[in-house]
């Protein structure tokens, strides 16, 4: 035991290294005492199941023969598990980048309305929602049948509003009509028309559910002096009756459906059914064969294949930046209320525009902010698994594996090889460890600030 001198001289024994105290007054057994089961914790749920990977990443799949480092070069010569790879790269890149994006265009431009606050909270709600009900929403979300499918049902009203729709896929005519094949999925009149007597063109194979809105019941058409006149509608009486290749009451106009007269190959005149399925085409079309070409049977435009094999990733990373970009935004608008505002003022005064405050002023103050969001998204999608799991369907899988997935299918699947899986979480720790880095280096930095 040693002393300590105090004023006047006088002597005071130091007390041991274990019972000295710190600064908050407790002892350092106390302490240690206290860090005991959370080290215990800590060693039995990480420290030894890292430790008992790497070993086991060593072994072949029934865990009793060497295998060296034959499971980490199936890591980078394995197709399903090369796919993993490179979409956890994209991920890494995208995702994170974009959130973080978004979250700081949110964030300043909330500061400027009145219901700044109401939209954070709406941007940040999806946050409260757990992967799994996420990947549910997103499931249904990406659905391919416009009925279902909020995406396309959203892409199909864009597309329709732009594009023609098909009319009538799959209509066609019976082999009473007067209308045979013409090639490439047309139909063509059997005999030339003549000016003055209507064409008849009946066609079957539509459910009148089907029918467009505006058809109504067909009409046979007039004559007209000059001109070729004729009758589209569908031959088909609901509850039965009617006859073949007459315009009974009970049945529908082909509304829109398009006619054209065509010459030698060549087209002299179109012109589309009205809603009753009459139509008129001029006197140039006299003697021409009338041709439905195959416009008006091609299938519905059903829009876009989210989760097929080439857009089932980006979709899947669009669900996470939905989640994620709320998280980003309110960070940033934290950092960013601590802006000193007279920097701002100052640069608008000495007459910088406000996309100059913005990058030259406003991001580089929040850089380390920035930085935070950013670590944090890259750490969190390495070990992306619930939403790729959950919204990818079993055909696009792995088109979009990911390296926790392949983990979880190399451990757990039907043909499970743990040697394998534990070399995928071994990699995942690597990968893993350089951003954890990164990060505690600029905590260090700004911590000494």
């Amino acid at each position: 035991m040693t002393t300590v001198a105090k004023a006047g001289g006088a002597a005071e024994p130091t007390p041991p290294a274990d019972r000295r105290k710190s600064v908050t007054g407790t002892r350092k057994t106390v302490a240690v005492a206290f860090l005991l089961p959370a080290l215990v914790l800590l060693g039995a749920l990480v420290v030894y199941p890292i430790g008992y990977s790497l070993y086991r990443s060593f072994f072949d799949q029934a865990g009793t023969g060497f295998a060296g480092l034959d499971n980490y070069q199936e890591i980078f010569t394995d197709d399903t598990i090369l796919t993993a790879v490179k979409n956890n790269a994209i991920w890494v890149v995208v995702a994170p980048t974009v959130s973080t994006v978004l979250g700081l265009i949110f964030a300043v431009l909330t500061e400027r309305v009145r219901w700044g606050t109401a939209f954070k909270l709406i941007v940040f709600m999806p946050m409260a929602i757990s992967m799994l009900a996420a990947g549910i929403i997103f499931r249904l979300v990406y659905e391919q049948d416009p009925d279902r499918g909020v995406a396309n049902a959203v892409w199909v009203g864009v597309h329709d509003t732009f594009a023609e729709s098909a009319g009538y896929p799959n209509a066609r005519p019976l082999p009473v009509h007067p209308l045979k094949p013409g090639g490439g999925g047309s139909f063509v009149t059997k005999t030339p028309v003549t000016a003055g007597q209507p064409a008849l063109l009946p066609l079957v194979g539509v459910a009148p559910a089907n029918m467009p809105d505006g058809a109504k019941p067909a009409k046979a058409a007039e004559p007209e002096d000059g001109k070729i006149t004729g009758t589209a509608w569908l031959d088909f009486t609901r509850g039965g009756g009617g006859k073949p290749n007459v315009v009974d009451a009970k049945e529908l106009g082909l509304d829109g459906l398009k006619v054209e007269a065509v010459k030698d190959g060549k087209v002299v005149a179109s012109t589309r059914a009205g809603p009753d399925g009459t139509f008129s085409l001029p006197e140039s079309a006299a003697g021409a064969e009338l041709r439905l070409p195959a416009s008006n049977f091609a299938g519905q435009y059903n829009g876009v294949n989210w989760l097929g094999p080439t857009l089932v990733t980006p979709a899947i990373i669009g669900s996470y930046v939905w989640m994620w970009a709320g998280f980003a935004m309110v960070l940033i608008a934290a950092g960013l209320a601590s802006v000193p505002r007279e920097l701002l003022e100052a640069a608008r005064v000495d007459g910088a525009t406000e996309w100059q405050v913005f990058r030259r002023v406003t991001v580089p103050l929040l850089a380390p902010v920035l930085a935070v969001v950013l670590v944090t998204l890259m750490i969190n999608v390495l070990k992306i698994f619930d939403l790729v799991f959950i919204i990818a369907p079993g055909s696009a899988q792995d088109d979009a594996n990911v390296l926790a997935l392949q983990l979880y299918r190399s451990s757990f699947g039907t043909d499970s090889h743990l040697g394998l899986g534990s070399a995928i979480a071994v990699l995942l720790l690597l990968l893993v460890i350089p951003v954890m880095l990164f990060n505690i280096r600029r905590m260090r930095r700004e911590s000494r600030r």
